[in-house]
This record gives C-alpha cells, sequence and structure tokens, in this order.
C-alpha cells in the first residue's frame, strides 16, 4: 500500500457519496495550491491526467 493510499480511502470513507463537478474540483485544486505551492507539480499532473483520461480511449 503506498503512502497516499490512506488519503484516498479517508476520502472515499468521508465524501464517497457525493457527487460534485470538476468545476468544483478545479477550484478546491487552485485553493489546495495556493495554500501549498510546493504540490504544484503533482497537482498540475493530476489535473492532467484527469483531463485527458477519454483521450486515450480514442487512440
Amino acid at each position: 500500500m503506498y503512502y497516499t493510499d490512506r488519503g484516498i480511502e479517508e476520502l472515499e470513507n468521508r465524501r464517497g457519496g457525493e457527487e460534485v463537478s470538476f468545476a468544483w474540483l478545479s477550484e478546491q485544486l487552485r485553493v489546495f495550491t495556493d495554500l501549498n505551492p510546493e504540490f504544484e507539480t503533482s497537482v498540475d499532473r493530476l489535473a492532467t491526467w484527469l483531463a485527458r483520461l477519454d483521450d486515450e480511449d480514442e487512440e
């Protein structure tokens, strides 16, 4: 188990039943990056990966 799995599991346990928009998620990522600029690259990579998920199906 990766260290990050604990955070992912907590997220799923606490908020797994909620529905959110990508606009809401994008805003939360911006806020997180503003508060934690050292994670800017990781947040950018995650956002880019999420944005391009469907691209793999088109190839």
